[in-house]
């Protein structure tokens, strides 16, 4: 079985329990882009790497995919397409017959825009998570049992989700993205996103973490390092961390 592997909690705890029944009959497979961060790749290279799971990283250039820099609505689609036949071809040319992802229950419940998931169910794969009824929080906490570090990573998404709809994406905007990021975990915030409007930079924090800006000036060093990086504003939104805050029911960008 080919696992797709992030190194975020969900795909972490699916391929420890796969490596746990198929041994040596599992396959990580990890997707390195401009899309993610180096330091995701690196974290999902240790963790195979520790417990002898065979892992292949595959090399994806998402500008190579026609339309995709233009950020269209339907961009996980066909990123998720792209990525994951690449994954099916390369486990298949090792003798992987089943492929698994890490989708959970939340994820497919409600009125989630996750276009993705329909590239996933097109290339057949399995998400045994989501087929178990495991939500997120059951996710955690057997992944805390089992004594796995990621059991409390913040959620991640891809970087490209950081700009509105019909914004077009370059290298050095996502490379600028993630560096602003980087910047909020370092000074102590723990979930955060930074949205892209032009060139102001909307700050998402957890809610109870607003309180931290006005310790130790972390506000003026926050507006500081972030306009070094080329942003001529930068605003926290009070409204707080969202996941997919640019999609409205079904994929309204509001």
């Amino acid at each position: 079985m080919a696992v797709a592997f992030s190194a975020g909690v969900d795909s972490t705890l699916l391929l420890e329990m796969a490596h746990r029944v198929l041994g040596e009959g599992v396959l990580a497979v990890t997707a390195a882009s401009l899309f993610v961060l180096a330091q995701d790749v690196r974290e999902a290279e240790a963790f195979c790497e520790a417990r002898g799971i065979e892992h292949l990283v595959l090399a994806f250039d998402p500008f190579s995919v026609e339309g995709l820099a233009g950020n269209p609505k339907d961009r996980c689609y066909w990123c998720k397409r792209a990525i994951m036949g690449g994954l099916v071809e390369a486990a298949r040319a090792r003798g992987c017959t089943v492929f698994a992802d890490g989708t959970n229950a939340d994820d497919i419940s409600g009125n989630a825009y996750r276009p993705g998931i329909k590239a996933l169910e097109e290339l057949g794969f399995e998400s045994p998570l989501a087929e178990a009824g495991f939500t997120k929080d059951d996710v955690r906490a057997l992944a805390r049992e089992l004594g796995l570090e990621a059991w409390d990573k913040p959620a991640a998404a891809c970087l490209a989700t950081r700009f509105p709809y019909g914004a077009r994406l370059t290298p050095e905007g996502l490379a600028r993205v993630g560096e602003a990021e980087r910047i909020l975990r370092e000074l102590g915030f723990s979930q955060v996103r930074v949205r892209v409007e032009g060139e102001l930079a909307r700050i998402e924090l957890l809610p109870g973490e607003f309180g931290l800006l006005l310790e130790d000036n972390r506000a003026k060093e926050v507006d500081r390092r972030l306009r070094s990086l080329g942003f001529s504003r930068v605003t926290l939104d009070l409204a707080g961390f969202a996941s997919g805050s640019w999609d409205g029911p079904k994929g309204d960008n509001p």
